[in-house]
């Protein structure tokens, strides 16, 4: 075995769901997903699809009609994207690894900025990559950027630049300045930017820009989210609306999230027109293509955007807005409100080992949550509470159980 394999870490979130298998008393919070099963819609088209016996091999890129609908989608949120940019991908994991895979050798330089999800870092370290970091700065439970450090680390040796915005787990996410600072200075050093934009429509504050389908609405029309109210059209700032389509900037995206679909394992890239038949290549080494089924089904699910994701959000806003305030109330925790994602990142004073904390939480409290450390050390002693809970008494039901035991500690 290759040491850069051996060499990998387990998943510590994994190690903390071991410790409550065969438990159905535990609450568990510890994964990325909702608890809420996919739209009956989506999946019908998937049950049509297998019926009409579609399963065979399909594109190497996707269906054609899919990569339009995402097309669609995506021009809908940002400047004009082209069908012909976009590669559909067996999972926003995929999508990750066949960027990196395109564009770093093994010795090149990868800067990340942390903490992320442990992915990020691990599939530039599994090519032979040298990975550094830049860590999110901490202040009275929010995590900020600090920009000129990012700019420093990023030279020109530096092959690749990842970003994950919203952030998993800190619930970070990039203003549109920070973007432009960072382009500009990717394209200064001739870095190639990865941004991981897989929650850009988990995002609770106002737009920062009109949407294009809010630009031809009337002022004051349906596509006009007043303040302080969700845009049932926005999304969080992106790369996409400030690049050139020829910039060196790969987007990744995931259905996992925005239309309940964790479990079908199906994702895009957005690419410059370069990388587009080198990437179909690699998909055909990795997977060879999506399956039909599952395609057919994502079209779908782009078409019943509007009564599916603006309902989404709007929930998980809800978990968010009942869950931090509780936190908050509780003695020695350190935490802010997630501006998108799915996520509560916290911390617990007077707690060391975030692993062992989480361990403990699930044998003595029935209580599963993310150890902050499985994201990056920076964050030991921080815990993650996935919020996306179908019913938010759950989320009641598991400050309680938090309360009760820290009483005892």
């Amino acid at each position: 075995m290759r040491e850069a394999i051996h060499n990998l870490e387990a998943s510590k979130i994994r190690e903390v769901a071991n410790a409550g298998l065969g438990r159905d008393d535990v609450l568990a919070f510890w994964f990325g997903e909702s608890d809420e099963v996919t739209p009956e819609v989506i999946r019908q088209a998937a049950i049509d699809s297998l019926q009409r016996g579609e399963t065979f091999y399909a594109h190497n890129l996707g269906l054609p009609e899919l990569r339009e609908a995402i097309a669609g989608y995506t021009s809908k949120l940002h400047p004009k994207v082209d069908a012909s940019r976009l590669a559909v991908t067996s999972g926003g994991v995929s999508a990750l690894m066949l960027a990196v895979q395109a564009l770093v050798d093994a010795g090149d330089e990868v800067v990340a900025v942390t903490p992320v999800w442990p992915n990020l870092t691990a599939q530039p370290a599994i090519l032979g990559a040298v990975v550094r970091t830049v860590s999110l700065v901490p202040a009275d439970g929010q995590w900020t950027l600090d920009l000129a450090a990012l700019c420093k680390a990023v030279t020109p040796k530096t092959k690749l630049l990842i970003v994950n915005a919203p952030n998993n787990p800190t619930g970070w996410t990039m203003t549109r300045e920070e973007q432009q600072a960072v382009l500009d200075h990717c394209r200064e050093t001739g870095t190639w930017i990865l941004a991981d934009e897989v929650y850009e429509r988990l995002y609770f504050e106002p737009s920062p820009a009109p949407s294009r389908l809010e630009a031809d609405s009337p002022p004051g029309g349906q596509g006009e989210a007043h303040r302080g109210e969700l845009d049932p059209n926005g999304c969080a700032p992106s790369f996409l609306d400030i690049s050139r389509p020829d910039d060196r900037l790969v987007v990744t995206h995931s259905f996992s999230k925005s239309f309940l679909m964790t479990g079908w394992r199906l994702g895009w890239l957005v690419l410059p027109p370069a990388l587009v038949e080198g990437i179909g290549k690699l998909i055909e080494f990795n997977t060879s293509c999506a399956s039909v089924f599952t395609q057919r089904a994502a079209v779908v699910a782009i078409e019943h955007t509007a009564e599916i994701t603006p309902r989404v959000v709007a929930h998980l806003k809800q978990c968010r807005d009942t869950l931090v305030p509780l936190l908050e109330a509780l003695p020695g925790v350190q935490v802010a409100p997630a501006k998108g994602g799915m996520y509560a990142f916290f911390r617990l004073d007077g707690f060391g080992d975030s692993l062992e904390l989480a361990k403990r939480l699930v044998v003595e409290a029935g209580l599963g949550l993310a150890p902050g450390n499985a994201f990056a050390p920076e964050a030991q002693g921080w815990l993650r509470w996935c919020f996306a809970s179908k019913d938010p008494q759950r989320l009641v039901q598991g400050v309680e159980r938090l309360k009760t035991w820290l009483s005892r500690q």
